[in-house]
């Protein structure tokens, strides 16, 4: 029986808002007359930049475009939309699933799927109830539940992007453990030690972090992308320093099967993708530093890991 290889992908695509104001979320800046002055021309430059980013991901080790990536930092259907029939995607068999979170700023995530490889068969946006010391919510991103058959295998996953640390390390450190638990809770809800699970996004801690480490990768619960961090690579400059926010783990499963089985993980941090200003080389090309218009992809590159399936 022949194999093929498949490529499963994960991308924090930075603030892809549209250009209109919603009514109850913060995304005045990215409005034509905001401070971004998020024009039309900027946002479908945008669109068609990602679009061609994600149909390259893995294109040098598999014949095959994605069979998932998991999205951080979409506004809407709307983007979603926008993206899978931008230039690069149109083309191809994509749809996508998304459910709008109580994120104050209006972000949140979502899960493409190419359809000639994955059958969803349900989803859920698991609400996350978070409140600091005075009590009040943090009204943070859901984390983003799907069950489906992926090449005829039943897999679940998780995509997540949990609270950052604008606010600091140590005031948002519990807030990140807190989500590590829940997505656990659920894991186990699950009810079965041989479900494939797919635990994928920008967790805002390293792969060492006590969240990830942990709290995450535990109870069969492997994470492939530590391999990676601990050779000093990473997803995103935080600080001047490279962090590896952007992690896809894998349940065991995936390292003991032989019809849906590990292959490697990676970063995708191809030259197109980075800063072409000297200071910046090798950096992601970010779309804005501050509210300054660079005209770039993502702060974040692409991760992913390659799969063996029997075809």
């Amino acid at each position: 029986m022949k194999h093929q290889l498949i490529s499963i992908a994960f991308y924090n695509v930075e603030n892809l808002f549209d250009t209109i104001n919603a009514a109850h979320t913060l995304d005045q800046d990215f409005t034509p007359k905001g401070e971004k002055k998020w024009s039309p021309y900027r946002y479908n430059l945008k669109i068609q930049k990602l679009g061609k980013a994600i149909s390259k991901i893995g294109q040098n080790k598999s014949t095959l475009p994605p069979a998932l990536i998991g999205l951080a930092e979409v506004e809407n259907k709307t983007v979603l939309e926008a993206l899978i029939h931008s230039d690069a995607l149109t083309h191809l068999p994509y749809d996508y699933i998304h459910y709008d979170s109580p994120d104050e700023r209006g972000i949140d995530v979502a899960l493409l799927y190419n359809k000639d490889l994955f059958k969803p068969l349900e989803s859920e946006a698991i609400p996350i109830l978070i409140y600091d010391a005075e009590n009040i919510r943090d009204y943070t991103r859901d984390i983003l539940f799907v069950k489906g058959k992926l090449n005829g295998k039943l897999v679940n996953i998780f995509v997540n992007h949990w609270p950052s640390r604008r606010l600091g390390t140590g005031e948002t450190r519990l807030k990140r453990i807190f989500l590590a638990k829940q997505v656990h809770k659920k894991i186990e809800d699950l009810k079965s030690p041989n479900s494939n699970i797919i635990v994928m996004g920008d967790f805002n801690d390293n792969p060492t972090n006590e969240s990830v480490q942990n709290h995450l990768a535990i109870k069969g619960i492997q994470n492939p992308m530590l391999k990676l961090y601990k050779q000093g690579l990473g997803s995103s400059k935080f600080y001047g320093e490279w962090m590896l926010f952007d992690q896809i783990l894998l349940s065991s499963s995936f390292f003991e099967s032989k019809c849906l089985s590990f292959v490697k993980a990676y970063i995708y941090n191809e030259t197109f993708l980075t800063d072409p200003k000297r200071k910046k080389k090798k950096e992601p090309f970010r779309t804005y530093t501050g509210k300054y218009y660079q005209g770039g992809f993502s702060d974040h590159f692409p991760v992913y890991v390659l799969l063996k399936t029997k075809n």
